[in-house]
């Protein structure tokens, strides 16, 4: 099953490179297993490039294997990242500099949360659901989704009295940069 998994994974990195980008890096490719299927989001390293080689870093170590959907506010975001699934937690990593930039925060665009400090963004990121352009240059943008927003639309969606939090909430499988695929163990079996 892992290495059908790992297949599945490599496959569909390849129809991205075939049909969307010739030229994209699996180096800024992160496949995200959930239990509908893989999200493929490459990531901008020319935006934003301390929160790129953070989320890479993080991807690399597993810290984001099994990690909540803890909040997901329909028509808006799902959010992500927090080891605790409460929304205040973090890595062990020091918070970044905010580096924010022209992305515009549209749908599928992948961005770093943070707290009312601009250079708070330490490991939660959320997925855009729709368009929100009152958070351009205002979080840090640093990826698009570019292929699996189908999946990302299938997570499940919070209570809007709660501000988006998820009861019995979905997970992120596992998060591994493309690059890594072939030359590590497969993500972990979906439950």
């Amino acid at each position: 099953m892992r290495t059908m998994m790992k297949l599945c994974a490599v496959l569909m990195m390849g129809m991205f490179m075939n049909n969307a980008a010739m030229a994209a890096d699996p180096e800024n490719i992160v496949l995200i297993e959930t239990k509908y299927g893989t999200i493929v989001a490459e990531l901008f390293p020319e935006k934003a490039p301390n929160h790129v080689a953070r989320i890479k870093e993080l991807a690399r170590k597993k810290f984001y294997d099994g990690v909540l959907f803890h909040r997901v506010i329909d028509g808006f975001m799902a959010q992500t990242g927090d080891p605790t699934g409460t929304g205040t937690g973090n890595s062990d990593l020091p918070d970044l500099k905010a580096e924010f930039n022209d992305m515009r925060h549209e749908r599928g665009v992948l961005s770093m949360a943070r707290s009312g400090n601009p250079n708070s963004a330490n490991s939660q990121f959320f997925i855009m659901l729709e368009a929100a352009p009152h958070l351009d240059r205002q979080y840090t943008a640093f990826g698009r989704v570019v292929s699996g927003m189908e999946f990302v639309d299938k997570i499940k969606k919070g209570d809007a009295a709660s501000n988006g939090s998820v009861q019995n909430p979905d997970k992120m499988i596992s998060v591994r940069v493309a690059a890594d695929v072939q030359k590590t163990d497969p993500a972990p079996k979906a439950n």
